[in-house]
């Protein structure tokens, strides 16, 4: 997908319904759960390489925008974008950079992502089948009927 794609991207809001039950604080940055109806986009673990599998940068946010950028690469070719995923799992070798990175992950999925919060789940584990890799993302999206 070309940035321009991309870009067309990042203003859209979500088709979908957002399910925030009464009373509950709004999260930030994510929703608690979806709903949605329509035919399912599933985008397999995705690192943050480019298109011919060489990093290009080593920093966590720089590869999760990197790994964003090839998450709406696939949903493009199925006809999706980032405002019909419904979940994510995100998988982080390092809890803390995550943590301490948030601004500039914030500012990463802002220029990839827009506006669009799907539900998602953020997840330590003990490292990646590529050694090079800090992130992993999974997602699925719903685009409607």
């Amino acid at each position: 997908m070309t940035v321009t794609a991309i870009s067309e991207h990042k203003a859209a809001t979500t088709p979908h319904r957002v399910l925030q039950p009464e009373g509950w604080a709004k999260p930030i940055g994510y929703a608690n759960g979806m709903e949605a109806r329509g035919r399912t986009v599933f985008v397999g673990g995705q690192i943050g390489w480019n298109s011919q599998c060489k990093f290009e940068v080593h920093d966590l946010p720089g590869q999760i925008r990197q790994t964003l950028e090839n998450v709406i690469a696939i949903l493009h070719e199925g006809g999706a974008g980032p405002e019909h995923i419904t979940t994510m799992t995100w998988y982080v070798i390092d809890r803390k950079a995550y943590s301490s990175s948030l601004k500039e992950i914030g500012a990463a999925w802002k220029a990839t992502m827009g506006r669009n919060f799907p539900a998602m789940a953020v997840v330590q584990v003990s490292g990646l089948i590529e050694d090079e890799a800090l992130v992993e993302i999974q997602a699925t999206a719903v685009v409607p009927d």
